[in-house]
């Protein structure tokens, strides 16, 4: 491989995607928006953003703290209770599609993404 496709590649693998596919939703970057098939679901910025930073890691619990620093952008403790009422907006957004409990919230606190596993995953040997 040349210098130049090498370089190409390196600068590709450094970009932003577009989509994130999340089980049966499909979070849009340009849109800032998700959709299950052909239907948007209406996100306002925080509650995309809010997603998007869940998707990013499926399956893995984002403190309370974290998602402030990450997706809110402020490193103290609010007195409020914006990250639950956001999470709260975004399962009612995803309900309409019957995906409300993809967003769980974990029992030492915060919440992860709860993906159901592609059956193409699985690969299944014959027996002989």
């Amino acid at each position: 491989m040349g210098r130049s496709a090498q370089i190409r590649l390196q600068v590709e693998d450094d970009l932003i995607p577009r989509f994130r596919e999340v089980g049966e939703v499909t979070l849009d970057l340009f849109h800032r928006d998700g959709r299950v098939d052909d239907r948007w679901l209406g996100f306002h910025p925080r509650e995309f953003e809010l997603l998007w930073r869940l998707a990013e890691t499926p399956g893995e619990r984002l403190t309370r703290r974290q998602l402030l620093s990450e997706v809110w952008r402020i490193n103290h403790e609010p007195n409020t209770n914006s990250v639950a009422v956001h999470v709260a907006r975004v399962r009612a957004k995803l309900g309409q599609c019957g995906l409300a409990n993809m967003v769980v919230t974990h029992p030492d606190g915060g919440y992860y993404l709860e993906v159901p596993i592609d059956p193409s995953a699985f690969h299944f040997t014959p027996a002989i």
